[in-house]
């Protein structure tokens, strides 16, 4: 046996004498060497006896999913590629083409193209097609092509693309790609400032300080911090966003853990920018993770007012530990608790259904701000003021993940002229349209009462269930497919505003979202208003 080999068998051996050692104090530590012995001979006996060729590599991915999958989405196991990825995030530079792009089985869909980065320069546009990368066929790569699309600054990926139709090619030359956590900032009036938090990547905390200071020495007297849509970060950079406009010194996020190095209080450390200015927080049901701690714990220490929809309920805090080959354990550590001492996790992972789904928590408990204000754990942090215009519906977000919004903006990106910004009306006659190219497209969603209807049929008890009761059923189906013509109604106002924000990026980019934004967006308007009203602001708090 070569010294190479050696080794490779050396190391696993050594980590599962590490795993087992490290266990011994457990109860169970008989039980974990006794399984890891099993899995061990199992997979030896597999992979020696198997009537086919098997793939070592590709049985252990899945092996170690599915163990992992019984556990809560956020335990991962990261390849080598994965941990690149990992370290991408957090450090919000890379390098590529400059775009958000969607792996499909046969295609790659470009999603937004940033403004003058490669796929920009390129004229990549929304809703283009990628099907092939060079000389290779997305349909014909097993693994996820937009791998195909990295590359060192200044190589160049020639891509043959469909748009509308047509079949068209280009060159792009992949350069540096800086990621921002905070990118876009602005004065919405001639006293409101508006900060853009969207990640909490390594850069968060000090473009956040550079926002706010740049806005305050513009004239900025209160400020709104928009943290809807952003899926969280670093718990470090969460601390230190915070810290930005409370005190050095205040308790923000207690976690807690089986493991008792991992159970800690992370206060302030610095001096704040502005511990007095009137502040407003925006979230939505897609803030989560880092954006939870932010906006809690400032709710916590009555420092600011929340503002738009429950937000999404991750109170679980990972940490990667490294493995070998490069490889590591993103695992869930602990959980988290704001000021107050409330854990704002929505899903049980621990106790599940018959359908082995996650339980939503339904039981809240109460707690109180540092001025007595009542609020509740177990669900995600409920906004001070609930607005109604950026609340999530199934139906809106059915359209959302069904890319409708999506491919209507696109087709009325190439149907229609927009030289400015200011002359975008949206109007109702649009809507109208929209509507005949949901009737037209394979866009279906199911209900909960479908659902349960459909499942009744299926396990109908043959004495009480005769032919009229099932006509009675296919009836009722029926009449609930015609009413989603009238949901699309019902939700006219949530399902535009998504519209909308589609329809502006694909002419103005993302810049050009948020300045309307300023002017147009339900949430921005409702803040500006309650900070212009400081009697009703600070009754809030109180």
């Amino acid at each position: 046996m070569n010294s190479i080999l050696k080794k490779r068998v050396l190391i696993p051996v050594i980590a599962v004498m590490f795993l087992i050692v490290g266990s011994s104090f457990k109860s169970d530590f008989f039980e974990i060497a006794k399984q890891i012995e099993i899995f061990t001979t199992l997979f030896k006996e597999l992979n020696m006896n198997y009537v086919d060729e098997t793939n070592p590599a590709e049985l252990m991915d899945t092996a170690i999913k599915n163990m992992l999958d019984d556990l809560d989405p956020y335990t991962k196991f990261l390849n080598e590629q994965d941990v690149e990825e990992y370290r991408i995030n957090n450090a919000g530079e890379y390098s590529g083409i400059g775009a958000t792009v969607r792996s499909y089985k046969d295609r790659l869909l470009i999603i937004e193209p940033y403004k003058d980065y490669p796929a920009d320069k390129a004229g990549l546009k929304a809703g283009d097609e990628i099907i092939k990368i060079g000389d290779i066929s997305v349909s014909d790569f097993d693994d996820n092509a937009s791998e195909l699309l990295k590359g060192a600054n200044n190589t160049s990926v020639a891509v043959t693309y469909k748009r509308q139709g047509e079949t068209k090619t280009t060159t792009i030359t992949r350069a540096a790609v800086e990621v921002d956590a905070v990118p876009f900032y602005n004065m919405v009036d001639d006293k409101t400032g508006y900060i853009v938090l969207a990640k909490f990547n390594e850069k968060a905390s000090g473009q956040t300080k550079d926002a706010l200071i740049d806005l305050k020495g513009k004239g900025a007297e209160k400020i709104i911090l928009d943290l809807r849509g952003n899926p969280g970060g670093l718990l470090s950079e969460a601390i230190n966003v915070t810290n930005l406009f409370v005190p050095k010194g205040e308790l923000i996020v207690t976690t807690k853990s089986k493991v008792k190095k991992f159970n800690r209080e992370y206060k302030t450390k610095n001096k704040a920018v502005d511990t007095d200015i009137p502040l407003v927080v925006l979230v939505n049901g897609s803030s989560a993770s880092a954006s939870e701690i932010v906006s809690g714990s400032l709710q916590d220490l009555d420092r600011a007012v929340v503002m738009g929809a429950r937000s999404f309920g991750k109170g679980l805090v990972q940490r990667p530990m490294k493995l070998t080959y490069g490889t590591q354990l993103k695992v869930t550590i602990s959980r988290y608790f704001t000021p107050s001492g409330r854990c704002i996790q929505s899903l049980d992972y621990w106790n599940r259904d018959e359908n082995n789904n996650a339980v939503r928590n339904t039981d809240f408990n109460e707690f109180k701000t540092r001025n007595g204000r009542k609020v509740q754990d177990g669900g995600g942090v409920l906004p001070d003021i609930e607005i109604t215009a950026v609340k999530a519906n199934p139906l809106t977000t059915a359209l959302l993940n069904n890319n409708v919004i999506f491919d209507y903006a696109t087709d009325y990106y190439y149907k229609n002229k927009l030289e400015n910004l200011s002359s975008f009306n949206f109007t109702d006659g649009d809507f109208q349209k929209f509507k005949a190219f949901v009737s037209i497209s394979d866009f279906t969603f199911e209900t909960k009462t479908e659902k349960i209807l459909k499942e009744a049929m299926t396990n109908r008890e043959e004495v009480i269930f005769n032919e009229a009761i099932e006509m009675d059923f296919k009836t009722l189906l029926a009449d609930i497919e015609d009413s989603k013509t009238t949901a699309l109604e019902t939700h006219q106002k949530e399902i535009q505003n998504k519209l909308e924000d589609e329809i502006v990026k694909r002419y103005f980019y993302r810049d050009g979202l948020y300045n309307y934004y300023l002017t147009n967006d339900d949430a921005i308007l409702a803040a500006t208003e309650l900070l212009g009203n400081t009697v009703k602001y600070q009754d809030i708090l109180q």
